[in-house]
């Protein structure tokens, strides 16, 4: 029985080992794909948080 751990075993390290051969087996118009659909969702959700932001201000005025 070995308990040998090193620096490569960690979960931190495995994940990055997978996220970059992900990207490696994507071909490159997937990539740029994947890269827009990304981007358009975190406008949108950054839109969607301006929008609450400002909603969440109603509060302060008198009605």
């Amino acid at each position: 029985m070995n308990d040998d751990l090193n620096d490569e075993d960690t979960p931190e390290v495995d994940q990055e080992e997978e996220q970059e051969q992900y990207e490696k087996d994507l071909s490159k118009s997937e990539k740029a794909k994947h890269n827009s659909d990304v981007r358009k969702r975190i406008e949108e959700l950054l839109a969607k948080k301006r929008l609450k932001d400002l909603l969440d201000d109603a509060d302060d005025w008198d009605f």
